[in-house]
């Protein structure tokens, strides 16, 4: 998955949350240095991970939030030691400590060295099954360092500090294969008392080996970051002894035996197993890490060489899915995750599991975001929501509508959003994307309606056509086949289905109310807008008033007419299949029809003017923008 700028995904990771401009203005404010000292501390010690971090960019949106908060609190602590220099006359006074943070400065370039080499140190952490991209990102990291120095050409290396040593933190691993906990460990070992007794030293020599972590680490940031290499050697030696033990562990649950080497490093080489609570072990014995962003992979199971085992979502056979179910073990109770995913998320029977997970004893936030006419991001041909969920005890679930917009007034997208409260027990599976109060109204009104199209639905004659794909700004239902030729032979295209109706007369005017503007809100609050699913179809409130309408069967019959009148052959020349020509509806010619249709559905569902009105005018800009045609896109 491609990401974006790092500016762009500052911005959409903080959602027009502009906490950092906040915490800035109250450390400027602090009058006393207690507060000050407070802040320090929690900036300093904040954790921020991304567990698929691929080259870095969401770690570097972090170091840009995190810069100017290291800044600001170094700047209050210059001032405190000079006030009281100036009420004291005493050159060693050490407010709180301040005087010695300022000192450590003094052992590096400059002071945005100093901050930048804090941070990287201390706060960001990463890990990407791919060593390639494990190498890109510290690169990247040790060049926003050296950016920092001017070069001295008499200096031995150029003035230019040793680079800090980040190999502890940026690791190359698999996420979703290992064991993030040391309950994990002890599950495994369930029933093996000699197993249990053995794995017992393995916390013991975590903490310890720990212990020298932080020593590495400290000495990296109070010096010139030059650390002895046996000592990394040592701590390197010891992390391998301890991974050895847990992947052996570990093979056996995978049906992997150890004793025969070429599988064993077989599996090995594929799964690539990361063991989170030695690895970060510091970080998991406090509760877990404060901050996890990231965009993982948007894969299916069969298209990775490894399958993870133990997780809820692992039904779902979505990679993403269960990056998300890790990143919640390894989150503290008190900790934030934003994260950017495929619009399933919201909207996919198979991601409910998750939604369930990201909602308990959390605030919620959905943004929903179209791919057309213009993308988050340029590589990604699909719609995303990006996800913030936040510490609660009562909790609240808050969604956007379906934002869509074009490159030109892509400035202030952010800005612009609408969050409207959205049901936290909710018997549908998806998280209905509105984006105000009206819309909220509309879906209570049809989610009251005790009948649905799957009411009227059986296996007859009675056959209603539509395209499963395509059709970005409408879909297309028929009560005739749309011709298809290949080479001048008349078939059916595979994007075609269909499914019946109990009774005959029901077929116009369901065509009609399934090609109204209110089906067409409808599936885009309710699903992923990829593909035309029969649960899409079938789950669409319908009253049984409106299927006995004689208005809305002549609407819906003219509907028909004209849509045939306004269609032409779409000629495609394919390699595989040769000439196709597929019949092609402009639809924007019957919006007349459709209208009515919707101001005749309206008052059967309970809408009042203002409900109809946002209705026939639902999307009408982007809508009519697409010419009115029905795309293959």
């Amino acid at each position: 998955m491609a990401a974006g700028s790092v500016r762009e995904i500052n911005d959409l990771i903080t959602l027009n949350l502009d906490i950092r401009q906040f915490a800035q203005d109250v450390i400027e404010r602090c009058e006393g240095p207690d507060l000050l000292r407070a802040f320090w501390k929690s900036i300093e010690s904040v954790t921020v991970l991304d567990p698929t971090r691929g080259s870095g960019a969401f770690l570097f949106a972090a170091l840009e939030i995190l810069e100017p908060l290291y800044a600001t609190c170094l700047d209050r602590m210059e001032a405190f030691v000079a006030d009281r220099e100036r009420s004291s006359g005493k050159t060693d006074d050490n407010p709180k400590g301040f005087r010695d943070v300022l000192k450590k400065i003094e052992a590096h370039p400059n002071t945005r060295y100093f901050i930048l080499k804090s941070i990287i140190l201390n706060n960001l952490f990463g890990v990407d099954i791919m060593e390639e991209a494990v190498e890109i990102c510290k690169l990247r990291l040790f060049l926003k360092l050296a950016a920092q120095v001017d070069p001295d050409m008499k200096a031995d290396n150029l003035g230019v500090e040793p680079l800090p040593d980040i190999d502890f933190n940026i690791r190359a691993g698999n996420t979703l294969v290992g064991y993030a906990t040391y309950v994990e460990v002890e599950a495994s070992a369930k029933g093996d008392w000699i197993r249990q007794q053995e794995l017992e030293q393995i916390k013991p020599r975590a903490a310890d080996l720990q212990q020298a972590f932080d020593a590495f680490r400290v000495r990296q940031v109070q010096g010139d970051g030059s650390v002895p290499t046996e000592d990394k050697a040592e701590l390197q030696k010891r992390l391998r002894a301890l991974e050895t033990e847990l992947n052996s562990q570990l093979a056996k649950s995978f049906s992997v035996k150890i004793d025969q080497a070429k599988a064993f490093q077989s599996w090995l080489k594929s799964h690539q197993p990361f063991h989170w609570f030695i690895e970060f072990h510091g970080i998991m014995q406090d509760g877990g890490f404060d901050v996890i962003v990231g965009n993982p992979p948007y894969l299916e199971l069969r298209e990775v060489d490894y399958r993870p085992k133990n997780f809820k979502s692992l039904d779902g056979i979505a990679v993403h899915a269960m990056c998300i179910e890790r990143s919640i073990q390894l989150m503290k109770p008190s900790s934030t995750m934003s994260m950017i995913l495929p619009l399933s998320l919201p909207s996919t029977q198979r991601m409910r599991c998750i939604q369930d997970m990201l909602e308990s004893k959390r605030n919620a936030w959905y943004a929903n975001f179209a791919w057309r006419p213009a993308k988050l991001f340029d590589a990604v041909n699909r719609a995303l929501t990006i996800f913030i969920v936040t510490p609660s005890e009562r909790g609240r679930t808050s969604a956007t509508g379906y934002q869509k917009w074009t490159s030109d007034n892509r400035e202030g997208l952010v800005s612009r959003m609408n969050y409207v409260d959205v049901p936290r027990e909710r018997s549908l599976f998806w998280v209905p994307k509105l984006g105000n109060s009206i819309e909220r109204s509309i879906l209570r009104k049809i989610t009251s309606v005790n009948t649905n199209v799957s009411h009227f639905v059986s296996k007859t004659n009675n056959r209603i056509y539509y395209r499963t794909t395509g059709g970005l700004y409408w879909k297309v239902f028929t009560n005739f086949p749309p011709a298809f030729n290949v080479n001048g032979v008349s078939g059916s295209s595979s994007r075609e289905t269909h499914f019946s109706t109990s009774r005959r007369e029901h077929v116009e005017p369901l065509v009609g109310i399934l090609s109204s503007s209110l089906f067409w809100w409808w599936y885009t609050i309710s699903s992923n807008l990829r593909d035309l699913n029969p649960m899409d179809i079938q789950a669409f409130p319908v009253p049984q008033d409106a299927l006995n309408s004689a208005e809305i069967k002549i609407a819906s019959e003219r509907y028909l007419q004209e849509l045939a009148a306004n269609s032409t052959m779409l000629v495609r020349q394919q390699k595989s299949t040769g000439r196709t020509e597929t019949q092609s509806f402009k639809i924007q010619r019957c919006k007349p029809t459709i209208d009515q249709i919707d101001r005749l559905l309206g008052p059967l569902y309970g809408l009042d003017e203002n409900e109809i009105d946002f209705v026939v005018n639902y999307d009408l800009k982007f809508r009519l923008g697409a010419n009115g045609e029905e795309t293959d896109e």
